[in-house]
């Protein structure tokens, strides 16, 4: 038998269940960026630039089977932490088993596509020669983890919808620990280079994947058998938040490598800049990244009771937090402007650019945030079809007009311009849409 969690966030300080579960995601968040970083750290040691351009174009594909991953993950938080807030614990489990068995099976389908299909995939992206060997080994190697890794974060995202961030925290800082140690271990010490990398990754992942069941299971018994029947019952509004959820996530990408094109014509140190600021702004703004998942299990325990003060409470305490942080973290981006580009070695062209976004484009990510508490909402109060739309407008409404016309504009310093005005549009505009949703919500029935 499960035991009958408390919905934590019922009672307490909103600001307070922000700032825990914010900080606890953002942790979890940056070990995921840790892992590709130590992945990355290690293999160039090798020295090998075949090496270095196979882990780019490995990684372009597995953040398919880590965005899918997080997208069903989002779906078991929001249904979890509804029903728990309801008072529904046994239907809350329910979900939990549905939601992770739809993980596993969808990781299993999307893994074996990824496998058969990836040599076309690889040389589509640009790969030839030892780097799309090596790529293809490293692959079909570590494409069996991707289930496991599946597996944990729907674990994690469980129990983010318990309340139980740090737990949650627990599972992917794991894969971080484990990855610092297997790393040199099996590339440098064993000899395997790029394979080792693989081996490591599995590693890690089957090591978070108990991790996420000792927490699912072992200390909430709230994991039931997984069985066909029951996600037959449940896909339904398991795919609802699931789709549009997945979809999002595949957003920001996309951008990216619009922005990127969009820079590319005026040279390499241009593109030298934007990989430079690429890099900045997951360390200076993971906290800001971590924000929907983390509000969202908040919204959702509270719209399950009804107390839909306590969910426009929320909301205004998720854009608190997300303005203040950026402006913290924007003026010790300004004050350290230009070490941050003597670190990276940027120089010339280079560190002005570089120089101009720790100036002048930093603080629009108050506005990012916005729009990611926004998607909390919309996730969770059973609108997650906005989360996508608002999304990929950003992404190409809120980003090709305005980097187009900022480029022959200004050149470099008006596509980052351009990018920070959408942002600041969409942000805006998400935050409408959400208080808008509140307000519906608060005149009706229960």
């Amino acid at each position: 038998m499960s035991r009958s969690p408390p919905a934590r966030f019922l009672t307490g300080s909103i600001m307070g269940h922000v700032a825990t579960m914010t900080f606890t995601a953002a942790l979890g968040l940056m070990a995921m960026f840790m892992v590709d970083l130590l992945d990355l750290y290690f293999l160039s040691l090798l020295k090998d630039t075949a090496v270095t351009a196979a882990i780019g174009f490995a990684g372009a594909i597995a953040f398919a089977n880590l965005s899918m991953s997080i997208g069903t993950g989002i779906a078991a938080a929001a249904l979890v932490a509804r029903h728990l807030g309801a008072g529904d614990a046994a239907r809350a489990r329910d979900y939990a088993g549905s939601t992770f068995t739809f993980s596993l099976l969808l990781s299993a389908l999307l893994s074996l596509l990824i496998a058969l299909f990836s040599p076309v995939m690889l040389r589509g992206l640009g790969a030839s020669g030892e780097a799309l060997v090596l790529a293809q080994r490293f692959i079909w190697t570590v494409t069996p983890g991707f289930i496991l890794s599946a597996g944990a974060i729907a674990c994690s995202f469980i129990l983010r919808g318990l309340g139980d961030a740090r737990r949650a925290m627990f599972i992917t800082l794991t894969s971080a620990v484990v990855t610092v140690v297997m790393d040199p271990l099996f590339i440098l010490h064993f000899g395997f280079g790029m394979q080792g990398a693989a081996i490591a990754n599995v590693i890690a992942y089957a090591v978070q994947f108990l991790v996420g069941l000792h927490g699912v299971v072992r200390v909430y018994q709230f994991l039931p058998r997984p069985g066909l029947a029951a996600l037959r019952r449940d896909l339904a509004p398991i795919l609802a938040i699931a789709i549009p959820a997945v979809l999002t996530q595949l957003a920001t990408p996309f951008a990216n490598a619009f922005v990127t094109a969009a820079v590319a014509p005026f040279g390499d140190a241009a593109v030298a800049a934007s990989a430079i600021i690429g890099r900045v702004i997951p360390v200076a703004f993971g906290i800001i990244f971590a924000l929907s998942g983390a509000v969202g299990p908040i919204i959702g325990q509270n719209f399950g009771a009804r107390q839909m003060a306590r969910v426009r409470r929320t909301l205004d305490d998720g854009l608190i937090f997300s303005g203040l942080y950026t402006l913290a973290t924007s003026l010790l981006l300004f004050l350290f402007r230009h070490h941050i580009a003597a670190l990276f070695g940027a120089a010339g062209r280079t560190a002005e650019l570089v120089v101009f976004f720790a100036t002048f484009i930093a603080v629009s990510w108050a506005f990012a945030g916005a729009q990611f508490v926004a998607n909390a909402a919309f996730n969770n109060l059973g609108h997650p079809q906005l989360s996508t739309l608002t999304n990929w407008g950003k992404a190409t409404l809120g980003t090709i007009p305005f980097a187009w016309v900022g480029a022959r504009a200004y050149g470099p310093e008006g596509i980052l311009m351009g990018t920070a005005l959408g942002s600041v549009i969409f942000g805006i505009a998400s935050v409408v849409m959400a208080y808008r949703i509140v307000a519906g919500l608060e005149n009706r029935p229960a």
